[in-house]
């Protein structure tokens, strides 16, 4: 029955190599802080993230790297076994699961490999710049939107 409930992992895994892919080139491709105009409104920037979404503790001084590690490690194990205990009709929520863990995954990979997540998708209006952020960033987004549209009653069979 486990089986059946983790067969939404391949989406995790997409996610999560995706999310891999995306950085090695980056980090291979540009320099540090280097900028590449794609839209009117977004650019591929190169950046080291060493705090979490939105660069929150990013100035903290180091610890914030085993903070959010051990963190990603107990929601990923969360999150794996929430799964295992979804029912089969609840096949949003598995979704929305499985993107989350795939990018939690990802972004831990590098704070176990560098010390810092490697951002760049860039979106901005004029001189305005969101914070940059990545494929991880963006699965775990959609991942929690979904469970927020779940949580509304989308993706549930209507009672008759």
């Amino acid at each position: 029955m486990a089986g059946t409930k983790l067969k939404w992992l391949w989406l995790s895994f997409i996610a999560l190599v995706l999310d891999q892919l995306s950085k090695w080139a980056v980090k291979t491709s540009m320099q540090l802080y280097e900028s590449i105009d794609i839209l009117p409104f977004f650019k591929l920037t190169y950046v080291h993230n060493t705090g979490a979404a939105f660069s929150f503790l990013s100035e903290a001084g180091g610890w914030q790297r085993w903070f959010f590690t051990g963190m990603a490690f107990v929601v990923s194990g969360v999150i794996v076994v929430w799964i295992m205990r979804l029912k089969e009709n609840e096949t949003l929520l598995a979704i929305a699961l499985s993107l989350v863990l795939g990018g939690a995954i990802g972004n831990l990979i590098d704070r176990l490999a560098y010390g810092y997540v490697i951002d760049f998708l860039d979106v901005y209006y004029q001189t305005w710049h969101w914070p940059a952020f990545n494929i991880a960033d963006s699965a775990i987004t959609v991942g929690v939107m979904l469970m927020l549209a779940e949580s509304f009653g989308f993706g549930k069979p209507k009672l008759e």
